[in-house]
């Protein structure tokens, strides 16, 4: 069965634990946090050995689980903790781990933690097997939207009391990088003054750690957030990410708002459908047709085959998106021409 993370503590309250958890998502503090919990509530309830077992190519699984059958002397359960990598499990490892649910050791408690697992594996024989016997705990990234509300719980966990605006400065300075929002947490809570800290005194005392992937930036355009979408693309320049990169995750998600413009029913993730929606709403088809024919004349100009600044015109097309109006780069095109 799948639950969710915020509904995992009362899950774990009664103890009645089942063979197998997987948490999986993209966010690694979010994964690990709710790892966290699950370990601690099983510790409470008497797993008191604990193995700790790398998933990777040709890994001894059969060992893995031939020795969680002799528990040690001093303990009463035991925890086996694995680190699945993102490509998920190899035919050995998949095959052990769906015999072993067949038939699980008492007093053994399989937990399994995926950050950042491909998509395709949810399919898996692997994931689904632990989906039956066991339970899945999907993690979701944090959104913008949602950040300056989740920065509000973190702080009133540590004590922290911050001025309304001073959570959107520090929402600012830690998008995308939940780890930096913990530290400065700490760290704002080390500063505080008398009463609540002000957003200025945010931004003096926090530096900029906001970090942005390539998937994160098309989001921000297919939802119409422009000026998001202009810091994000900067600093992704600025990090050196391969502009090809960019262009390939736009062109694959034109392709879906494309299909579910011409009323099909492209398959999508439920945190980017609605995205992907809005901006079939705000530029029709023939709005999503002049992007895709923008992006061939970008991968031109990417080549060095067209004159211009193809980060430039990156943002001019993504921009376009968002609903900025731009000039079009296909008008343009006749005068990139060498």
């Amino acid at each position: 069965m799948q639950i969710r993370a915020n509904q995992l503590a009362r899950h774990l309250q009664g103890g009645d634990f089942r063979a197998a958890y997987l948490v999986t998502g993209d966010e690694h503090l979010l994964v690990e946090e709710a790892c966290d919990d699950i370990l601690a509530a099983a510790k409470r309830n008497g797993y008191d050995e604990r193995t700790l077992f790398e998933a990777l190519p040709r890994a001894p699984w059969n060992e893995l689980f031939a020795n969680a059958a002799n528990l040690s002397l001093f303990a009463s359960k035991r925890l086996l903790d694995v680190r699945v990598p993102p490509r998920g499990l190899d035919r050995a490892g998949s095959d052990a781990v769906r015999g072993y649910l067949q038939e699980p050791l008492p007093d053994t408690l399989l937990v399994c933690r995926a950050v950042g697992l491909e998509w395709r594996q949810r399919t898996s024989a692997w994931f689904k097997a632990i989906d039956k016997a066991g339970v899945v705990v999907p993690v979701y990234p944090v959104s913008a939207r949602e950040l300056p509300r989740w920065l509000q719980a973190r702080c009133r966990a540590a004590g922290l009391q911050l001025e309304p605006d001073a959570f959107d400065a520090l929402a600012e300075h830690v998008e995308g990088n939940l780890l930096a929002a913990r530290q400065e947490i700490e760290k704002l809570k080390l500063l505080q003054p008398t009463g609540p800290v002000s957003a200025a005194a945010v931004r003096a005392a926090v530096g900029d750690s906001s970090h942005f992937d390539t998937f994160a930036l098309i989001d921000a355009a297919f939802a119409g957030h422009a000026k998001r979408l202009r810091k994000m693309l900067a600093a992704l320049q600025l990090e050196g990410v391969a502009i090809f990169l960019v262009m390939g995750a736009l062109a694959n998600q034109l392709q879906r708002a494309r299909e579910l413009a011409s009323g099909g029913n492209p398959r999508l993730p439920r945190n980017r459908a609605a995205a992907v929606a809005a901006a079939v709403r705000r530029l029709g088809v023939d709005g999503i047709d002049e992007r895709v024919k923008e992006c061939a004349l970008l991968d031109l100009q990417a080549k060095g085959m067209l004159r211009g600044d193809a980060w430039q015109s990156l943002e001019r097309i993504l921009l376009a998106l968002a609903g900025v109006p731009q000039p079009s780069l296909a008008t343009e095109a006749e005068l990139l021409i060498y």
